[in-house]
């Protein structure tokens, strides 16, 4: 029977130093990926900016998921809505923190909950978005939806988007270039556009980037249009809403983008 020996010490040392690089380089890549939440740093009020993010209401509501959603789509007033407040998130420059552990409980209040119903028309996303999202801004509940709504009427929607009775067919560019115009001192690079995919997919949201302070701010790679919508051109679905907002004729907005220091 041939013996076998020992390999050599120095090719061990050699073979230890090549497996410490290329785990080193495997959770360097893991760290990297945009995509991935870096759990180990979701500690709360740390992050770089924020993504606010409204939501194109009438794509949610032509889904087969809407079907019962009597407060967002199926409204027996004759409301409509078109961008909605989907959620205020606080984002890192690669990757996002998320589920952030707070020293009480994360509960949102009946009455909090109720003061965001007019921008935020669905209950259980409100409990999720802070849950999720609002926990690791460093804010209690009231104080992040406070914020939250602060900045989503910061923005002034372009005319064309406020109450459309028709399907439009427009590019990612286009609609980025109204909110710039409708919006002095939001840049383009703090806009991105996200759309269902295909050829011609459906508008879903647009996510605006700002600073901790509520200037607008470059998006990260969280944000890459490559990624969040690919179409050459997309379809926005009507909003077609019959209710006369007496509120928002009263007093519009006058107050787009940037917020003052």
């Amino acid at each position: 029977m041939p013996i076998l020996k020992r390999p050599p010490v120095r090719l061990i040392g050699l073979l230890l130093v090549a497996l410490t690089m290329a785990s080193g380089a495997l959770a360097q890549l893991r760290w990297d990926d945009p995509g991935r939440n870096t759990r180990q740093s979701d500690v709360a009020g740390k992050f770089d900016y924020y993504a606010l993010v409204l939501s194109w209401s009438p794509t949610h509501c032509s889904s087969e998921a809407s079907a019962d959603d009597e407060m967002q789509c199926n409204r027996r007033d004759g409301k409509r809505y078109s961008f909605i407040l989907h959620g205020l998130w606080p984002q890192y420059t690669r990757g996002w923190p998320q589920d952030c552990r707070l020293p009480r409980r994360p509960f949102v209040p009946d009455t909090v909950i109720a003061g965001m119903l007019d921008i935020m028309p669905s209950r259980g996303l409100i409990i999720h978005e802070y849950r999720k999202h609002g926990t690791c801004s460093g804010l209690d509940a009231a104080s992040y939806f406070q914020l939250s709504r602060q900045l989503f009427k910061k923005v002034r929607i372009p005319n064309d988007y406020v109450n459309p009775f028709e399907t439009q067919f427009v590019t990612p560019a286009k609609l980025k270039n109204a909110f710039v115009a409708a919006n002095p001192g939001l840049p383009p690079e703090a806009i991105a556009i996200s759309c269902s995919r295909g050829d011609r997919g459906r508008l879903r949201e647009i996510r605006i980037c700002l600073s901790r302070d509520g200037q607008p701010t470059a998006c990260g790679p969280n944000e890459d249009e490559r990624k969040l919508c690919s179409a050459t051109e997309m379809a926005v679905p009507p909003v077609r809403s019959t209710k006369r907002d007496d509120d928002a004729l009263a007093f519009p907005r006058q107050s787009p983008l940037p917020m003052p220091r």
